[in-house]
């Protein structure tokens, strides 16, 4: 509990830091974001994540006399409160009063039609700067909407929190999903903004075409800088120790076991019933907002407390590799996901044949480098 306490403490002094130095996001410059969208039709695409202090984008441009026509939700929703996967339906938002279109669902990609009575969309959404976090994806499929229809973008920058680093397997080509649209690492270490530009400067759209790109950058912030979410990015990231975990432990949905969905510490704790000599147990249960059905639900499981481990910057293969080896039915604990999580299909063969994580981070080497000197022509941060 004590260290708990003093990373509660370390993490809101981060966040202090970052506001003594006058971070501001790309929404917290308003003046130039209404300049940009004067006598424009505006859609948006955001989540509940799209703030100005504690104010939606949506309700500030709206009182600022935008012509704002359309929302665009990813998934988790408009308002953020969808769960993860689940199909998300066209609606009226009732604050606004204006058309929200789901692009999580029936379509993940905005067709002619619902871009027809739009000149420019605008894309404001906190990300985590990790390969399988889908608002990623979603840009992906923006812009190439956007570059198809001849609409321009505009991005309103925010920090990455996982942002002072780049780790992970290289996603191969043969595992291109919705978890993984890019061939880059699980750890990015990229703004959205940044990312656009990469996914417009390497060609990446379908046919190549470019899309007409405008980002509004950050004032005031770096890589390095420390920051703190004052909203959830997603409901099953609760708070800065979940997302800084997340790169991490998100490779256990590749697996038979929870990873606490279903409780209020999802992604800081991991187990299965089958695990009964392991220290710490949990039950996941349904929870309105968060997880209505977690797997292993209502089921005693055994695993690992990590509500209290450091925050590495790279990715901490050591729960996985100690959780495959106290699991019982190895045979049975890696599932078809694991590979698109991922990336690669080699990943979940070294740790069955027992390679150290050394060993395992090494083989990653030569990719990432490759990586790195790609993502450092598309930096507009130190």
């Amino acid at each position: 509990m004590k260290r708990l306490f003093l990373l509660v403490l370390i993490l809101a002094s981060w966040s202090s830091v970052a506001q003594r130095k006058g971070l501001q996001t790309g929404a917290d410059q308003l003046d130039v974001v209404l300049s940009k969208l004067s006598g424009k039709r505006v859609a948006l695409m955001v989540n509940h994540t799209a703030v100005i202090g504690d104010t939606h984008l949506a309700d500030t441009l709206k009182s600022r006399g935008v012509n704002l026509v359309k929302i665009f939700g990813p998934e988790h929703g408009f308002r953020g409160t969808a769960d993860a996967g689940e199909a998300i339906h066209d609606s009226i938002d009732a604050k606004t009063g204006v058309l929200v279109v789901s692009l999580y669902g029936k379509n993940y990609k905005a067709t002619p039609q619902q871009l027809q009575d739009v000149d420019v969309v605008v894309f404001d959404i906190q990300d985590v700067g990790v390969r399988f976090f889908t608002y990623i994806s979603s840009l992906h499929y923006l812009m190439e909407a956007c570059a198809e229809n001849n609409k321009a973008l505009i991005i309103l920058d925010r920090p990455n929190p996982n942002g002072s680093y780049v780790d992970g397997p290289v996603r191969k080509p043969e595992q291109k999903s919705f978890v993984g649209m890019h061939e880059i690492p699980i750890v990015h270490g990229m703004t959205i903004g940044e990312y656009a530009r990469m996914i417009n400067g390497e060609g990446w759209l379908k046919d190549q075409k470019v899309c007409s790109l405008d980002v509004v950058p950050l004032k005031n912030w770096k890589h390095s800088d420390p920051y703190s979410l004052s909203l959830r990015p997603s409901p099953n990231l609760p708070n800065d120790h979940a997302i800084g975990l997340y790169p991490s432990t998100c490779l256990f949905e590749g697996t038979a076991l929870s990873i606490g969905r279903g409780t209020q510490n999802p992604f800081e704790v991991t187990g299965h019933p089958d695990l009964k000599n392991q220290p710490y147990e949990f039950t996941p249960v349904s929870i309105q907002g968060m997880s209505k059905e977690p797997p292993l639900k209502n089921k005693t499981c055994y695993g690992l407390d990590m509500r209290n481990e450091k925050i590495r910057r790279y990715i901490n293969l050591a729960p996985l590799i100690t959780m495959y080896n106290a699991f019982p039915d190895k045979d049975k604990f890696f599932i078809p996901y694991f590979d698109k999580l991922a990336g690669n299909t080699v990943l979940k063969d070294q740790i069955r044949a027992g390679m150290s994580e050394k060993a395992i981070r090494e083989s990653w080497k030569e990719e990432l480098d490759a990586f790195k000197a790609k993502r450092s022509k598309y930096l507009l941060y130190p």
